[in-house]
């Protein structure tokens, strides 16, 4: 287990460019638990980190837990793990369980559970000193109710509670900070159509989620929002036949949280800036967040990522994937192109594996990384 000496590394494990791009000038919008913007299963990340728009999953919680409602097995389980910076340490990691139940044809209910671990860290303030050894983490729990207002479009809530154990100042462990969100999700699918040399069939899909107070540390620390999060999406699947079929997806992803700016006018975004825009509450700034940033509608475009996906699939049984994402060099410099897989078992149980490329200058901490997903499908079978 190899040990990390400072804490300013902990910013860089989820983020390939931030840390850069705020030595730049640009301003880039960070916030609390961001690890709940990461791709948490390796079919989503094999198609560039989306599924806001994808075919229903047992991993759909994360995306959009309306999907759900679409389910085909009446029970589903689904485990995914993640290594990360496994080129530098061995003991840093995200893994997620999930589970969805339908109650009946119209309607589901599902939970999961999210844990990053930072692994071992050795804090202190002199050299001599002798390091306090913290295993800062941070993890989500949730649960979502989906129903079906129509035989093709769905509407869910979502409940979740956050906790980060990162608190640390002058090698003195702080405790953890907790709060809660609340999403907001819905989802389309049409019938399946015929054209003239294949059928085809539509998704469409929304979800506003992390809505919810901000967190924080210690009672003289500064507030951090939450990663409120608009995903917005829609897919078309090419049925060729019945052993053929291919999808393709676009998602456009926007953080729903204020722009850091110079509210003071003095060239650069110090501490005074920070007490500003720490007064801004939760839901403030929800609104604020679409028209706050002060180079106006170019810069607002600026703060949208999106995602372009595509997965084959083959008599049900193989899928192959490949996606590509895209985040503005000015407002973290995520860019990369993903593969992944997926195989099916004995008619219940799926292995997904990806693979991730950095196409940006600023290394990705998933990079040469492989993600694994296990899902095991049984139950009554329905029919959408």
């Amino acid at each position: 287990m190899k040990k990390i000496s400072t804490i300013l590394l902990l910013g860089s494990i989820l983020t390939s460019g931030w840390l850069q791009a705020q030595d730049m000038g640009d301003r880039v919008i960070t916030t609390g638990v961001p690890f709940l913007l990461v791709a948490a299963d390796a079919r989503a990340a094999g198609m560039g980190d989306q599924g806001v728009a994808t075919s229903v999953d047992a991993y759909s919680q994360q995306w959009n837990p309306a999907k759900f409602a679409f389910a085909e097995s009446e029970h589903g389980i689904a485990i995914s793990y993640t290594p990360y910076l496994s080129d530098i340490v061995s003991d840093i990691f995200l893994g997620g369980l999930s589970y969805h139940r339908k109650i009946d044809d119209r309607s589901a209910f599902a939970a999961s559970l999210r844990y990053f671990s930072l692994g071992s860290i050795e804090t202190r303030i002199t050299q001599d000193q002798i390091p306090l050894l913290v295993n800062p983490n941070e993890l989500t729990f949730d649960a979502s109710y989906s129903l079906k207002l129509s035989e093709t479009f769905s509407m869910a809530v979502a409940g979740r509670y956050l906790r980060s154990d990162l608190g640390l100042s002058d090698s003195q462990d702080l405790g953890a900070a907790g709060s809660f969100g609340v999403d907001v999700a819905a989802f389309y699918q049409s019938e399946e159509i015929v054209y003239n040399n294949f059928d085809g069939l539509w998704r469409f899909g929304i979800n506003v989620s992390n809505i919810g107070p901000k967190m924080k540390y210690d009672d003289a620390g500064q507030e951090n929002f939450i990663p409120t999060n608009l995903r917005l999406g829609g897919g078309f699947d090419f049925i060729f036949d019945p052993d053929n079929k291919l999808g393709v997806y676009l998602e456009f992803n926007k953080l729903l949280v204020p722009t850091p700016q110079d509210f003071n006018g003095d060239g650069v975004i110090d501490q005074e800036d920070d007490d500003v825009y720490n007064s801004t509450s939760a839901i403030g700034g929800i609104f604020e967040s679409f028209t706050d940033a002060p180079d106006g509608l170019s810069e607002e475009l600026k703060e949208v990522t999106w995602a372009l996906g595509t997965e084959y699939t083959f008599r049900d049984a193989i899928k192959l994937r490949a996606g590509y994402f895209n985040e503005s060099d000015e407002k973290g410099y995520r860019k990369f192109v993903s593969l992944g897989g997926g195989f099916k078992y004995e008619e219940f149980v799926i292995i997904d594996i990806s693979y991730l490329f950095s196409t940006s200058k600023f290394p990705s901490p998933l990079e040469g990384t492989l993600r694994f997903g296990l899902t095991f499908n049984f139950g009554d079978e329905y029919l959408n």
